[in-house]
């Protein structure tokens, strides 16, 4: 199933294969979700396999534009590079790979956030990974749903214990 993701600021459009997309309710306001997701310098603090981030790009208002990751998942280790995009209101964050990499040919993500006026909020991560290795789809979707799980329950983590 293909499906076409239009990007927040640029309105550029990507197709997502074979995507998989998990919602999670974190009792916090958008903002503070957003901060915690913008602070690419701290993700190896609450990331679980995260060895280093670097900012190499960032936009005029200081959001990162082009972040570089370093992941050791004791069965494989990568170093990727993220180019992001926000919506003007930052309800909605999107990146794409910015090149292939030793495990992945490309990566296309989002966070969209919504207010449930109750004091938590929805976040919804949609994810399609193409690994540069040849994977059965159905392996390759479990292990974007596990990679999404775990990242979600990180960031409720994160921002409601601080």
């Amino acid at each position: 199933m293909s499906k076409s993701v239009v990007f927040a600021q640029t309105g550029k459009v990507e197709h997502m294969a074979d995507s998989s997309t998990q919602s999670i309710t974190i009792q916090a306001a958008p903002s503070r979700i957003v901060d915690v997701i913008v602070d690419f310098d701290r993700y190896p603090e609450w990331i679980k396999d995260m060895v280093s981030t670097s900012v190499l790009e960032q936009y005029e208002d200081g959001y990162a534009h082009l972040v570089e990751f370093e992941i050791d998942a004791s069965v494989f280790k990568d170093k990727y590079r993220l180019r992001y995009e926000y919506a003007d209101d930052l309800s909605r964050i999107d990146w794409t790979l910015e090149e292939a990499s030793t495990v992945q040919r490309s990566q296309i993500g989002s966070y969209e956030l919504s207010d449930n006026d109750d004091g938590s909020s929805t976040v919804t991560y949609t994810l399609a990974v193409e690994l540069s290795m040849p994977m059965l789809g159905m392996f390759k979707r479990k292990a974007e749903r596990m990679i999404m799980d775990s990242a979600l329950k990180e960031l409720k983590h994160r921002v409601e214990a601080s």
